[in-house]
């Protein structure tokens, strides 16, 4: 197929075009740690380490999330020389992805932010301060553990991208089989201060990359005046309709209408 003839450009097509260009600072990232883990976190959270996870609330851990990597892969090759002469192909067989994705946090006065990954990991191997079905406590010279099974402490994590107007599509990044598997080292010095981050590598099999969701700022003749996103696949939406307030849930591209501060129902969908 031939490439096409060079054509003469005017600047409304270069405005609809390359004028318009993704930032990278708008985003949101979602941590769904397993049910294991939040209960052992809300155990540690009793013995001062942490709030815990559901005390705090997702929206903090993904709001105190400042920055995010979104991931790669690339395809793995056989090599084939002179099955026509002169002529090297490549053939692919596997597409591999990152072996890691690294989040940066700001820590926050209480240090949830550090408790809370310390105590996913301690949960992936199983520490115990005290002594528990045998095995000494972690303070103990005889210390040892046993690993949880997998299942136990994979979950799925999320990166959404959006841009500053809150309209059109959302690019979605979905890890499967996700957990924190490093905690990178946090230097404090004497020197001017400056704001503590915390970096957590987390490991995965692939992603899955979605794109379904789109963001609107007019919705049958409302005006959207707030929104917030309350879970990995659910956004609320504040539209000033007629100078009534209705409230607006998205989820997974389902959405439930419903009134608040004396509106009338509508249906905005």
């Amino acid at each position: 197929m031939p490439a096409p003839s060079p054509n003469k450009k005017v600047l409304s097509d270069l405005k609809a075009s390359i004028l318009n260009p993704a930032l990278t600072s708008q985003f949101q990232c979602w941590f769904n740690p397993p049910s294991g883990v939040r209960t052992w976190d809300r155990d540690k959270a009793s013995a001062g380490l942490g709030n815990g996870y559901d005390n705090v609330g997702s929206e903090f851990y993904s709001l105190s999330c400042s920055e995010a990597n979104l991931p790669g892969s690339s395809l793995a090759t056989h090599e084939l020389n002179n099955d026509y002469s002169g002529v090297t192909e490549r053939h692919v067989y596997r597409r591999q992805y990152d072996d890691r994705a690294s989040f940066t946090f700001y820590v926050d006065h209480n240090y949830d932010i550090i408790y809370f990954f310390e105590n996913w990991i301690s949960f992936i191997v199983n520490e115990q301060f005290s002594d528990a079905n045998g095995i000494p406590g972690i303070e103990k010279p005889n210390h040892f553990y046993r690993v949880r099974f997998p299942t136990d402490y994979q979950t799925e994590i999320y990166i959404k991208k959006f841009e500053k107007d809150y309209t059109g599509r959302v690019l979605q990044y979905r890890f499967l089989k996700a957990y924190p598997i490093s905690i990178d080292s946090m230097p404090v010095s004497y020197d001017s201060s400056q704001l503590l981050k915390c970096t957590v590598s987390f490991t995965y099999s692939r992603y899955i990359i979605g794109g379904g969701e789109i963001l609107t700022d007019s919705i049958g003749g409302g005006q959207v005046v707030g929104r917030r996103q309350t879970g990995p696949d659910t956004i609320v939406e504040d539209v000033l309709v007629n100078g009534k307030i209705i409230q607006r849930t998205i989820t997974n591209g389902s959405v439930v209408t419903t009134g608040f501060e004396g509106a009338d129902v509508g249906d905005l969908t």
